[in-house]
């Protein structure tokens, strides 16, 4: 359905005109992304955690009360869903994938198989899921995806991230990459150095240069278009244990200047990662990054808990409270948007 793409006449356009394009709708003007991707062992913990039995039905009603949200599209470009999820129907028998065109929504796919351990590297994780990827994006191509999504994980601790890992995950983010613009898609390149430890800001900084490095040289070597991806990453925060918490100015001015060390101004755009802050924390730290001026790249967010975890809160899986969880995703939402408000003025306050 998306695999040719047509000018006026009838003719066939290059692939990659359609995914600059892509690309750009994402992370342009003031909308952000919505990361509804949890795998099915991550949304059974969040729905278990408001009282809700992690069913099938379940999971399908929670993100059918999200995609649904109305006017959602004024502040969300586009959602990533995950595998089980985009095969999926609306209680009125849509697909996901069309009720999320029909929102105004892109829709994206998340097509990595999760973090399993890296032999002889303790305490550290490789992505896996390369395995039979090229014709998983075809199917997923064929019924309305746009852009994909694979995530790294990194830990910082006593000697890690090691290079071992900083490689594996690279080359595999990489090799994701190339076969998502082979596809036809846009790939979301993520690498998360977590916040998990009572690290410092400086060390978080460090660990994220390397990975970011060790990520774009990988990209270049197996011939990505820097132009047609995004990145998601993390911010440069102190770790969640530490007794040290930076200001959020402090982490906007790390996190940037860090970017612009290590990002190549032909990436269209950044789209941040909550990693487990608080949605107002989240907020504020976009909104101070976005108010310190231009820069290369678009920033925007593709927030996973920071957006709905207030909607889950208020939905608990009662019928009766659909509206009540909608408007909670709306209000986050619209608050990121706003904090994005500020790259039409550069200098005001982030608000």
């Amino acid at each position: 359905m998306m695999g040719r793409n047509l000018n006026e006449d009838g003719d066939d356009l290059p692939m990659t005109a359609t995914q600059s394009a892509t690309a750009l709708e994402l992370v342009s003007g003031v909308k952000g992304i919505l990361a509804a991707d949890e795998s099915i062992p991550t949304i059974t913990g969040r729905l278990q955690k408001v009282g809700l039995a992690p069913s099938e039905e379940n999971r399908r009603a929670y993100r059918e009360m999200l995609i649904t949200t109305p006017k959602l599209s004024q502040w969300i470009s586009g959602a990533i869903l995950s595998d089980d999820i985009f095969r999926s129907r609306l209680s009125d028998g849509r697909p996901f994938p069309v009720a999320c065109a029909e929102a105004g929504l892109l829709t994206g796919i998340k097509v990595d198989a999760g973090a399993k351990p890296l032999a002889g590297a303790p305490g550290e994780t490789v992505t896996e899921g390369l395995d039979g990827l090229r014709d998983r994006f075809a199917f997923y191509v064929q019924n309305g995806a746009r852009f994909a999504k694979w995530r790294a994980v990194i830990r910082i601790g006593a000697g890690i991230p090691s290079s071992r890992a900083l490689s594996a995950n690279a080359h595999a983010l990489a090799r994701y990459a190339a076969l998502s613009q082979e596809a036809g898609l846009v790939p979301i390149v993520e690498p998360e150095v977590l916040m998990d430890g009572d690290h410092s800001l400086e060390r978080t900084a460090q660990a994220t240069g390397r990975t970011l490095r060790a990520v774009f040289g990988a990209l270049v070597e197996q011939g990505v278009s820097l132009e047609e991806m995004i990145l998601k990453t993390n911010m440069v925060v102190s770790g969640a244990q530490s007794a040290q918490q930076a200001d959020v100015e402090t982490v906007a001015a790390a996190t940037v200047r860090l970017l612009r060390q290590t990002v190549p101004a032909a990436v269209p755009g950044i789209a941040f990662l909550s990693g487990g802050q608080s949605p107002e924390l989240a907020t504020a730290h976009l909104a101070a990054m976005v108010a310190l001026g231009p820069q290369p790249w678009e920033i925007t967010f593709s927030f996973g808990r920071a957006l709905v975890d207030p909607a889950l809160q208020a939905w608990r899986g009662e019928a009766g409270q659909v509206r009540a969880g909608q408007e909670a995703l709306a209000a986050r939402a619209r608050a990121n948007s706003e904090a994005r408000l500020t790259s039409a003025a550069f200098g005001a306050s982030a608000g």
